[in-house]
Formats: structure tokens, sequence, C-alpha cells
């Protein structure tokens, strides 16, 4: 089951209606009287937008007619809305090559003769027409530098969507943090806006990041916001997108219970509204888990019915998915013979997809190299007739080349210069991290010998003297006054003794030493929720088994502490999530404290002289970990620290 796109190019009906049809006949009378001006290119563009819904040879041909008057009449927004307009009428005819290289004609145009945010809107153009050729990167490459471009020119309307891009561009790259983290800024945009439907889809789109993170709680968390707004607003697409989703948290948690009413929401609803791909993965969803459940008969009809689904609407990433199952579900059903026929479709269809993306990676290269190709032999022609021209400067170009020489030793060596410095920077570093370390197992040997010597030297001598005390009181003969006295100094040994042992915990927890960081992470958040100052929620998973050495569960154990005092002491939050995760190799443990307290601006942490954030900052770069910061005055805040173990 894979996400529900939410990313729409062009908004189309599927009808004509009477009303649209007056439209065109009076449109068509205006063109025959009006005067060659940019009137009549607007004219020629309103027609092409009439016929866009139902004849695309027509709306093309106005297309070109605008063009062709607009470029007799210098008419530089007239030729800017042709690369737009005519674009749609490409992607609508599945011409997504042509599209691309339309695309790419009209951000050279917008270069050299419209203003920079023209030219943004026709790179944002490009990166979706690079996106429709899977393409991906190109397409960041492009929306990126569109993106800085609007915000340097203060136009911040188009920035909401454009992150919602970035993140479903991103997800496609397989690369969920980026993408995560431009849904956050898409969300926190798009929240303030008046576009609910966006934020809906961006809502939903960063809770599929959040699955592939396989931070689940956090994708739940977001794809409820988007259901909430879904059905306030009745938004049908959102839902199902967020129901699928669900049930594929569902599976990967292992949770085949909660499989079924997810799938059979959304078949529910793709059925009601003719969204046959998101009907056949609701299929597929509920084939998956009858399977799961021994129940073949029913997994058969189900797989099926989607199997039907694909051979009628061609939907291959669905019938990429249920060749596996079909095979699967043939071996269950003690059929070997069915079961190979399906898994070796599913190799020949994976065959024949590669070998697809390997032809379309040949041709689009092919189509650069003849580009360049060309180029090289424009260069030529024009070479040799500046030859015959040149021969005066020979001995200038000579001058030049000489240069060029110095120039290019001189850069040699700035170069060797530059890796002199670069390896004396990695030596300090080294040095740095090494002093670090040092400091680091210093502190924790100090921590241990002062806890000891608390819990072993001051605490027994505390003990003995409540013993002592104790036995001189059935001795003595005091007045009531005094017995009251006495009791007191007893209730205050008391409570001084449990205070010096808490001390001794805190600086080198016993627990930590004989059961590990989770238990030790589990005991300590427990004991500040118990205290009642705020709520703590520790979450683990994998760590319960690993492996983890003492010097990195004491470091994390530190690191964890700080946080929480940061946000017991300055961010006044009521609530902290704690989670820490182990991936399955066990190469990556990531550690995550979340509140929803003040926030605060990060850009003030570079001005700050505080000891905790360098202390939690040193501590995570002596274990060559990254730590991921995200705050907002008002917003909570949110560490996340991924350390390789």
């Amino acid at each position: 089951m894979r996400k529900l796109t939410l990313l729409f190019f062009s908004v189309i009906t599927c009808f004509v209606c009477n009303a649209q049809v007056d439209k065109v006949d009076s449109l068509l009378k205006k063109i025959k009287v009006i005067q060659n001006d940019t009137n009549k290119v607007k004219l020629y563009y309103a027609l092409a937008d009439q016929y866009l819904n139902s004849n695309l040879k027509e709306a093309e041909k106005f297309c070109r007619k605008a063009e062709v008057l607009s470029r007799r009449l210098n008419y530089k927004q007239g030729i800017l809305d042709y690369y737009s307009n005519y674009a749609n009428v490409l992607y609508l005819n599945g011409k997504f090559d042509d599209r691309l290289e339309l695309a790419l004609e009209a951000v050279e145009y917008a270069k050299k003769n419209a203003d920079s945010t023209e030219f943004a809107r026709s790179m944002l153009n490009a990166g979706i027409a690079y996106s429709l050729i899977e393409d991906y990167q190109s397409a960041v490459n492009q929306i990126e530098k569109a993106r800085d471009i609007l915000i340097r020119n203060n136009q911040h309307k188009y920035n909401g969507n454009i992150y919602n891009l970035l993140q479903l561009l991103y997800n496609s790259m397989h690369q969920y943090r980026k993408g995560a983290n431009n849904g956050l800024l898409a969300i926190d945009i798009l929240a303030k806006s008046k576009d609910k439907t966006s934020l809906q889809e961006a809502l939903s789109n960063l809770g599929l990041n959040y699955i592939e993170l396989k931070l689940y709680d956090s994708a739940k968390y977001y794809l409820n916001k988007a259901v909430v707004l879904s059905n306030a607003s009745g938004n049908k697409q959102i839902q199902t997108a967020a129901a699928l989703n669900f049930a594929l948290i569902a599976l990967r948690s292992q949770q085949t219970d909660s499989i079924k009413p997810y799938v059979t929401k959304a078949l529910k609803l793709s059925k009601a509204n003719d969204w046959h791909e998101q009907e056949g993965l609701a299929q597929y969803g509920l084939a998956y888990y009858y399977l799961l459940k021994k129940n073949n008969a029913i997994a058969q009809l189900y797989a099926d019915s989607a199997l039907r689904l694909t051979q009628q609407y061609n939907i291959p990433n669905l019938k990429q998915k249920l060749y596996p199952l079909l095979s699967s579900l043939y071996y269950a059903r003690q059929e070997p013979q069915q079961g190979y026929f399906y898994y070796n479709k599913s190799e020949m269809f994976n065959d024949s997809l590669l070998n697809t993306a390997i032809t379309k990676h040949t041709i689009f290269t092919e189509k650069k190299f003849e580009t360049s190709r060309k180029e090289a032999q424009i260069k030529l022609q024009q070479s040799q007739l500046r030859q015959k021209n040149n021969l005066i400067y020979f001995l200038f170009a000579g001058a030049l080349a000489l240069l060029s020489i110095s120039l290019l030793s001189y850069r040699n060596y700035r170069n060797r210069r530059k890796l002199q410095q670069a390896k004396i920077d990695e030596l300090e570093t080294e040095k740095q991290l090494m002093a670090t370390e040092a400091v680091l197992k210093g502190e924790e040997q100090e921590r241990t010998r002062l806890a000891k010597d608390l819990h072993d030297g001051l605490g027994g001598m505390l003990s003995g003297i409540k013993f002592s005390l104790s036995n001189m009181k059935e001795n003595m003969v005091m007045t009531p006054d005094n017995v009251n006295a006495f009791e007191r100094s007893m209730d205050m040994l008391d409570s001084s003794i449990k205070e010096m042992r808490r001390v001794a915990h805190n600086m080198m927890p016993e627990i930590l030493l004989k059961y590990g960081l989770d238990t030790a992470l589990m005991e300590f958040c427990t004991e500040i929720d118990r205290n009642g100052v705020l709520r703590v929620n520790y979450q683990s998973v994998g760590v319960h088994e690993a492996d983890i050495p003492q010097t990195i569960s004491v470091t994390i154990y530190r690191i964890v502490q700080e946080l929480l005092n940061n946000a017991i002491k300055h961010a006044h939050a009521k609530n902290i999530l704690v989670q820490l995760h182990q991936s399955n190799q066990g190469k990556l443990l990531a550690i995550t404290v979340e509140d929803d307290g003040n926030g605060f601006d990060t850009d003030l942490l570079k001005k700050s002289d505080g000891m905790g954030w360098l202390n939690i900052k040193n501590r995570v770069e002596f274990l060559k970990g990254r730590i991921d910061l995200q705050s907002a005055p008002g917003k909570g805040t949110s560490v996340m620290i991924e350390i390789n173990s």
C-alpha cells in the first residue's frame, strides 16, 4: 500500500456544459472582428482554456496562434502565458518529455525577458516537469532555486505548497528525513493560511514520511490532524489516503487486527468515488489481512478482484504488489504450480519495470548527448569562421595562454594550501574530541567516586547516628517537649538520609550499571512522572535486548537528563515524550525528546553563553552523532539525536 498522491498539476472538468459552448461561440465571434493586438492574444488563450476540457487539438491550435501574434507584437507576457498554457495541453496529452523541453525553454526566456518572480515561477514549472519524468533530483534543484528567489523577493504565497511539493519529491527519492523537515515547514505556513485543502495534503504526506522513518507515533499524530480537517471539510481523498496509511502503520507494527477496519473504510470511500487505484490498494490490503489470518478463500477473492482492476485500468504499482501476494497465497493453499506461476510473473514484471526505467534513462541521456553534439558542431563551425579573422590576435592569445597557466599554477598552489589547512583542521577536531572524551570520562569517574563516598561513607555514618540516637532514646527519660523535639530531629535525619541517597543515585544511577540504558531511562522518566511536576511518556523500540556499550549508555543518560531538566526549568512544559529507538540492524540509535512547552527561537542558542546546550552538543560530538533541533516560540521543542552504535 502506498500513499494517495495529493499533488495536482491541473484541475480539469470531465464534461462541457451548454454555458461553455455558448462562451466558445461568443469568443469565436469576437476573434473575427477584433484587431491584432494584445487583447486578441488574451482571447486566443481564453478559447484554448475552454477547449482544454473537450478538444485538445483546438486548444493547441489557439495556443499556437496566441504565441505567433505575441512574438509579432513583442508581447512578452503573452509569450510567457504561451509556455504555461501549452504546458497544460502537453500534460493532458501525456507528452511529458515535450513538456519538460517547453518548460526549460520558458526558463531561458523568462531569465532574459521577465522579472525575477516570473523567472522563479517558470523554474517551478520546470521542476514539476522533471518530476513527471521521474528525474526527482533535477526537480528538487529547480524548485529549491525558485523557492530561494521567491523568498528574497518577499513572495511568500507559494511557500506552503512549495515545501509540500519538496516533501513529496524527497519521499520519492527515499530521503524521508528531508521530506519530513519540508513537511513541517509546509504545515507551519499552511496552518496560517486559508488553504485548508493544501494543509490536509501536507499533513497526510508528512504522516507518510514519518511512517517510512518508523516514527509511528508522530505519523499517527499528523494523520489524525489530517483526518479531523478532512472530516470537517468533507475531503474524501484525504480520508481515503489516511485510512490506507493507518493500515500501513498497523501492518508494519504487526497489529494485524487493526488492518481490517482501515482498509475496509478505504475500500468504501474509493468505490463511492471511482478511485480505482485506491480501491485496488484497499482490496490488496484486505487480501493481505485474510492471508495473515489464514483465511485463504476470502483472501483469494480480494486478490482476484484487485488483479481485475489492474488489468482493466492499467495500474502497474498495484500489479507489482499483487503478484508476490498471489504467489504466497497459492503456496499457502498447497498449489505450488500456481504459486510458482505468479512468482515468475512477479520476477518478469519487475524486470520489465527495470528495463523500462533503463530505457527511459537511456533515451534521456541520448537526447542530452544529441543536444550536446549539435551544440559542439555549431561551436566547431563558429570556430572555423573565427579562425579566418583571428590570425592577428595570435600573439595576444599566446600571452593569454601564459596568463592562464600562471593562474592555474596559482590555483594549484592555493588548493594545496587548502588541503593542508583541512588536514590541520581535522587534527584539531580530533584533538578536541580526545579532550572532550577525557573530560567526560573524568566527570563520570568523579561522579562515581562521589556517589560511592556519599552512599558508603556519609550514608553509613548517618545511619549509624540514627541507630545510636534510637538506642539512647530507650535509656533516657525526657519531658514531652523534649520527646517531640527528639522525634522531629529523627524525622529530619531520615529526610537527610533519603536526600543523600537521591543525590548519590542521580550522580551515578546503580540501575544504569546493572540493568542497562532502557531500564534506567524508564525509571528516571517514571520518577519524574510520579512526582507530578509534568507528564513524561517514555517509549522504546528494539532497545530492550540491545547491547549498548556502557560509555554510550552513560552519555545518552546524561543527555536525556539535561534535556528534561531544560524542559522543566525553561519550557514550562506539561507533557514530554521520550523515545529511544534502535534500528533492526542495530547500527543506528535514535533518541527523541519532544515537549509542548513555550518553545524558543533557535537562533538565540548561537548567542547564548549557557552551559546546558553546550554540554549536550559536546556529548553528541563525543559519540560522533547528529543532532536536529526543531523549535519556535509557542510551538514546543523537538530534539532528535542519531548515533551510530
